[in-house]
């Protein structure tokens, strides 16, 4: 199936409706149903995301797409041009020790055939996995400073694409505010703002 606006509305109202998962809190969050080159994929959201229906809403989302403002993308263009998605949809509630809970192997399944399904759509050129759980699930990720700072070719759900992955912008990580996770990010951005699927972007009007 070809991807349109109106398959992927259909796709998330179907998304949006899931309850797989009894230890998360819905209801899921997605992105504006935009056909894009550039697919996003985040961890999963948090309890302001879930309030607003919209990912990437708060602290950490200034951070990102300030990350992306400063390669030619500001986030109201951005949210309308790229496609956002996430390793799962729903908030995996407060970890007791500090934090957000880290999604178990059965929510992370249960999620994925809907990553899938947006990856077989969309066919993305370009893929930006954000922090180190939506970049396992495309390839082993011992130290970010080992892959962060380059890009990837890759298949994923059996489609081939450049991934260029991203550390998280969490507020509580400092990895990407020091050396030398500083200069890979900004390598990373570097290489995203040459990718031909980005510059396409960032001539087209939304």
């Amino acid at each position: 199936m070809k991807a349109s606006r109106q398959t992927l509305a259909r796709h998330q109202a179907s998304l949006r409706r899931c309850h797989r998962c009894p230890a998360m809190h819905g209801p899921p969050v997605t992105s504006e149903p935009v056909v894009s080159p550039v697919l996003l994929i985040g961890q999963a959201p948090g309890n302001r995301e879930i309030e607003v229906h919209r990912p990437f809403a708060w602290t950490a989302g200034k951070t990102l797409f300030g990350w992306f403002a400063r390669i030619g993308l500001e986030e109201d263009e951005f949210r309308h041009k790229i496609y956002m998605a996430a390793v799962c949809r729903c908030f995996p509630g407060k970890n007791p020790k500090g934090g957000d809970r880290v999604p178990n192997r059965e929510e992370i399944s249960n999620c994925s055939d809907w990553l899938a399904t947006e990856v077989q759509l969309l066919k993305p050129q370009l893929i930006l996995p954000v922090g180190k759980l939506a970049i396992a699930q495309i390839m082993p990720v011992k130290k970010l400073d080992a892959i962060i700072g380059q890009s990837h070719r890759l298949s994923f759900h059996e489609h081939i694409a450049d991934i260029i992955p991203l550390p998280h912008p969490s507020g509580a990580s400092t990895w990407h505010r020091t050396e030398p996770g500083k200069s890979l990010l900004n390598k990373a951005l570097r290489l995203i703002k040459k990718h031909s699927a980005w510059q396409a972007l960032l001539t087209l009007d939304h």
